[in-house]
């Protein structure tokens, strides 16, 4: 059986509006994608201003100094009072301080208190070292850019935010091999020493130079920046050097880390540091 084709009929005309409702999307579609690059054209504009207005970093050049030729620029002074408790407040004149030269040099005020309180412990203790808060600042910035590298905070409390632990001090190319000291206490590691904390004591120099900087009878802390700071400075002025000549300076940076680079480093920051304090 064959079946029929169908009937042929005239095309129903579209029904009133269908072309008129078409032209209003594509019109409503227009207007969307113009909202849209507006808002992105405006964006990129508050950005650009953004990063425009954001300070750039602090500049620190770096200075290829001779070895035992020159010491870094004189810092500013630093009020005489110091604390290093959890009480301390806002209004304390070395707080304050601090926080108003964080601002210039890109340097975390909690840091520079403590800096600046080792060079204060000093000048009582041992005033012919003649040690300052800037070099202090300087071997900061390159053993552990002041309790903050790798994205680390550095709280009220003087501690990074995670332990600062170096690499296994194990003999590899470039590295000084030191079995373990001190039995993984320091560096939770039982086979090699590391480095600890932001200034970056080895276990045993730790042991002979650390002491607890603001003395409530706690052992010190090498990841705490006051005891670092502190242990630092007593490191530095060891074997009655005197930091204000270009050859104590000199000696006792080379001391902390046996490498003229290093030393340049260190002074680059603390000159720069320095020069900025007396501003």
């Amino acid at each position: 059986m064959v079946v029929p084709p169908t009937e042929k009929t005239t095309p129903t005309p579209p029904p009133r509006g269908r072309v008129g409702n078409l032209v209003g999307r594509l019109a409503l579609v227009a207007l969307l994608l113009a909202v849209v690059a507006g808002g992105a054209w405006a964006l990129s504009v508050v950005n650009r201003r953004e990063v425009q207005a954001t300070d750039p970093p602090f500049p620190v050049p770096f200075q290829q100094v001779e070895p035992g030729s020159a010491v870094p620029g004189s810092a500013g002074p630093v009020p005489p009072q110091a604390s290093v408790t959890r009480e301390t407040t806002a209004a304390e004149p070395l707080t304050v301080w601090a926080v108003g030269l964080s601002s210039k040099i890109d340097v975390p005020a909690r840091a520079l208190r403590a800096y600046a309180t080792a060079d204060l412990i000093m000048r009582s203790d041992q005033p012919s070292c003649r040690i300052s808060w800037a070099t202090l600042a300087g071997i900061g910035r390159v053993e552990s850019h002041h309790g903050t590298i790798g994205g680390l905070r550095l709280g009220e409390d003087g501690r990074p935010s995670k332990p600062i632990i170096g690499i296994p001090l194990d003999g590899s190319p470039g590295v000084k091999a030191i079995q373990d000291t001190d039995g993984g206490v320091l560096d939770q590691d039982t086979t090699w020493d590391r480095a600890v904390g932001p200034m970056q004591f080895i276990p045993t120099t730790w042991a002979r130079f650390a002491v607890r900087a603001n003395g409530d009878g706690n052992p010190p802390d090498p990841q705490n920046i006051d005891d670092a700071a502190l242990a630092a400075a007593r490191y530095l002025c060891s074997e009655g050097r005197d930091l204000a000549t270009g050859e104590g300076w000199w000696e006792a940076v080379l001391a902390y880390n046996r490498s003229v680079e290093y030393g340049q480093n260190v002074y680059s920051g603390a000159d720069a540091f320095a020069r900025a304090s007396q501003g």
